[in-house]
């Protein structure tokens, strides 16, 4: 089953939404933007969820949660495709045949179109600090990473007509960016451009998850064995809180992150929808997908 989308062209579009019945299937949405006639094109996107044995592509694989993404799919039996920036990294060589890493600069859109042969779906986890650092080395800065990047990563997944979900992790404090403490968290933009890329794919026309984790625990995790990654836990703060709206205060796990992201891939409920998450005392969903099911379907703005 398939829809067709219409790709925004031009910054004057609108939005609205389209809804369509897959047989023997939920509703599903899509996003889909309204442009003139004359600056209109038509890809086919295909709806649904991924079911194991699926290629995901990983933006920001050897991250602090994008590894955590990464063992997630292997155990749950998916193939990942690792993006890195780094040509002579070696992380994750011990992930086994189901993990290919592929050095790549998503800042330079000729580059990524290639990427993308045979994904059925994309987890982008990619960022870096919001203030300077050393990590701002090589125009690695807000802009380059959460705008150019993050931008040419959807256009060319829109593109290819084929990516059934589209999960992009960013942060809490993106629809506050005029409130404290995000408006200094904000100093150097790093939330207007991760709302700037929200908004870019909201308006793909692609099946969507955004994820927006408050404040990051539990890591970054410098092992990148696979079993000691897939055993780390959250200690006694498990339990999670999503929202669909950009509400929520306190921390995150990246542990639950993670697997917010991994479960949206194949959660119908979760599509088409933006979340805000955190992390608290209590048991939690684990890796449950009928509890996670339950936390996307209930969330309240």
């Amino acid at each position: 089953q398939s829809y067709s989308v219409h790709v925004m062209t031009t910054a004057m579009a609108s939005t609205h939404t389209n809804r369509a019945h897959m047989a023997g299937a939920s509703r599903v949405k899509a996003s889909v933007c309204r442009v003139q006639p004359s600056r209109r094109r038509v890809v086919q996107v295909h709806a649904g969820v991924l079911p194991p044995g699926s290629l995901v592509l990983v933006a920001g694989a050897t991250g602090g949660v994008g590894q955590l993404v990464t063992a997630k799919l292997i155990e749950r039996g998916y193939k990942v495709r690792a993006l890195t920036r780094s040509r002579n990294s070696n992380a994750l060589d011990g992930y086994g045949p189901a993990v290919t890493l592929v050095p790549a600069d998503l800042r330079d859109a000729g580059q990524v179109p290639g990427l993308l042969e045979g994904v059925a779906g994309v987890v982008c986890a990619t960022g870096t600090t919001a203030f300077p650092s050393k990590r701002w080395d090589g125009d690695n800065g807000p802009k380059p990473t959460d705008l150019t990047a993050t931008g040419n990563l959807i256009r060319a997944a829109a593109a290819t007509g084929k990516v059934q979900r589209f999960v992009y992790v960013t942060s809490a404090g993106v629809e506050r960016q005029k409130q404290f403490p995000w408006l200094i968290l904000n100093a150097f933009g790093v939330l207007t451009f991760k709302r700037e890329s929200e908004q870019l794919l909201q308006a793909s026309g692609m099946p969507y998850t955004i994820i927006r984790p408050s404040r990051l625990t539990d890591g970054p995790y410098t092992s990148y064995d696979l079993n000691t990654l897939l055993k780390a836990t959250a200690g006694s703060r498990q339990a999670v809180t999503l929202a669909l709206s950009d509400r929520l205060l306190g921390e995150a796990s990246r542990i639950a992150t993670a697997e917010a992201a991994v479960q949206a891939l194949s959660c119908a409920a979760a599509e088409g929808r933006a979340y805000a998450l955190s992390s608290a005392q209590g048991e939690g969903p684990g890796t449950d997908a009928g509890a996670w099911a339950r936390l996307f379907s209930s969330a309240q703005p």
